[in-house]
C-alpha cells in the first residue's frame, strides 16, 4: 500500500514536471533573432533608370536573401519624415550612421549604378550601425546591356553576401565572347549573322552513278563528291530562354572543282541553343540543274544499271513505242535540259566562338528518290547588331 502511495505520488509530480516545461518551451522567446536591414538610398546618377524602382527590387531582393529583417519602406519614410531626416543622397558613413541610429536598424545598403565606357559597375556597402563602418564591399563589371541591369543587381547582392550566382548567367552578362541570348542580344536589336559558307556535298544511289558515267550514257565522267560554295543570310526572329529561332537563306553554288555550275538556294527555318550552340534547321531547298525524261530497254535488264544506255524518250519515241512503251522516269541527265529540282534539307550543326567571330560548323542531308545526299560545310561571320527602326 505504501508503494502504491509513493508511486502515484512520483506520476504526480513527474507530470506537473513535464506541464511545466512544455509551458516555458511555448512561451519563450527565440535566443536569437534576425538583425534589421534598411535602404537609405541607390545613386543612379549618370544613368537612366528608375530609382525607386531600384529601390523596390532591392528591398524585395533582401527578402529573397533572408538573411535580416528588411524593415519597410514606409516605416522609414515615416520615421525620416518626422525626425526631419534626409534620405536622398545618403551614401556616405556618417549619413548611414546616423540614419541608421534613428531608424533603429542594425545595418544600412547603399550602392551605385554607372556607365564607364562599355563597363557598366555595379557596386554595393553594408554598413555596420554599430561601429559605423562597411563591413561588406561589392563592385561588379557588366556589359551594358539594356533592360538587363535588375538582374545585374541581383548577381551583385548575391555577391555581397557569399551567394554562389549560376555561372552561365555571369557569363553572359559580362562576357562578349559568350553566344547570343537574351541578356546579351536584347529585345530592341536584331542580329545579323551573315558569312561565306563553302563544304562539299555527296552523291549516293542513282544520283552517283549517273555522275561517274560516260556523256555517252547521260553521265558527267566526274566524281560523286562535288565543292562547295556559297553565302548563308541569317535573321534572328526570336530569342528566348536558353534558344534562339533563326532564318536562314543560302544561295549556293556547286561542282567547280569538276567545271560544273549548279546553283541552288535553300530557306531554312532553325533553333540555336544559347548554352551549347548546337542547333537544328530544316527548309525547303530548289536547285537548278539538267534533268532528262527516258526510259530503259527491258532486253538490258541484266545489265548493271551503271552501264544501260539511257534513251532521252523525245529523242527516241519510236524505240520506246516499238519497245512496247516501258516505264519513264525522269533523272539527272546531261544530255538533258535545266530544270528547277525541288528537294527539302535536314541540317544539324554546332557554332563555336573565337572572339566576336562565330564559326558555323554544319552537316546537312537530302531524301530523295533517286539516291539521298548529304553534306558538310563551315564558315564564319561577324556578329552585327542593327536597330529594330533603322
Amino acid at each position: 500500500m505504501k508503494k502504491t502511495i509513493i508511486l502515484r505520488r512520483f506520476v504526480k509530480i513527474l507530470f506537473w514536471g513535464i506541464s511545466i516545461v512544455q509551458l516555458n518551451l511555448s512561451t519563450a522567446q527565440p535566443l536569437t533573432q534576425k538583425q534589421t536591414i534598411a535602404i537609405a538610398d541607390f545613386d543612379t546618377r549618370g544613368y537612366t533608370l528608375n530609382q525607386q524602382q531600384v529601390l523596390q527590387y532591392i528591398s524585395a531582393e533582401l527578402i529573397r536573401v533572408n538573411l535580416y529583417e528588411v524593415m519597410d519602406k514606409y516605416d522609414v519614410e515615416y520615421i525620416a519624415k518626422k525626425d526631419s531626416l534626409n534620405l536622398n543622397g545618403c551614401f556616405s558613413k556618417a549619413c548611414l550612421t546616423e540614419v541608421g541610429n534613428k531608424l533603429n536598424a542594425n545595418k544600412m545598403l547603399t550602392g551605385s549604378i554607372s556607365q564607364v565606357g562599355d563597363k557598366l559597375i555595379v557596386s554595393f556597402r553594408l554598413l555596420d550601425v554599430k561601429s559605423g563602418s562597411f563591413e561588406k564591399m561589392t563592385a561588379q563589371e557588366f556589359l551594358v546591356l539594356k533592360g538587363s541591369e535588375f538582374v545585374m543587381i541581383r548577381v551583385s547582392l548575391n555577391e555581397l553576401f557569399s551567394i554562389p550566382n549560376d555561372a552561365d548567367l555571369v557569363k553572359k552578362l559580362t562576357l562578349r565572347t559568350e553566344l547570343e541570348s537574351t541578356l546579351n542580344n536584347p529585345y530592341q536589336t536584331i542580329l545579323r549573322a551573315d558569312g561565306p559558307r563553302m563544304g562539299i556535298s555527296l552523291l549516293s544511289g542513282l544520283n552517283a552513278q549517273i555522275i561517274q558515267n560516260k556523256a555517252a550514257l547521260g553521265g558527267y565522267d566526274g566524281n560523286p563528291y562535288m565543292f562547295q560554295f556559297g553565302y548563308q543570310f541569317e535573321r534572328q526572329y526570336l530569342n528566348e530562354g536558353n534558344f534562339q529561332a533563326l532564318f536562314e537563306f543560302i544561295p549556293m553554288i556547286t561542282g567547280l572543282d569538276q567545271g560544273r555550275f549548279i546553283p541552288s538556294f535553300t530557306f531554312m527555318n532553325g533553333l540555336r541553343s544559347n548554352k551549347s550552340g548546337w542547333e537544328f534547321a530544316f527548309g525547303p531547298s530548289i536547285t537548278f540543274s539538267e534533268m532528262a525524261e527516258g526510259f530503259y530497254d527491258p532486253a538490258d535488264k541484266n545489265t548493271p544499271e551503271a552501264e544501260r544506255p539511257f534513251y532521252i524518250k523525245q529523242d527516241n519515241l519510236q524505240k520506246w513505242r516499238d519497245l512496247g512503251e516501258p516505264e519513264t522516269l525522269t533523272r539527272m541527265d546531261s544530255r538533258g535540259n535545266i530544270n528547277i529540282v525541288p528537294s527539302f534539307v535536314f541540317a544539324v550543326g554546332k557554332t563555336f566562338r573565337s572572339g566576336r567571330m562565330n564559326i558555323p560548323v554544319n552537316a546537312w542531308f537530302i531524301p530523295g528518290k533517286n539516291g539521298p545526299r548529304f553534306g558538310m560545310s563551315m564558315g564564319w561571320n561577324a556578329k552585327e547588331r542593327y536597330l529594330l527602326n533603322n
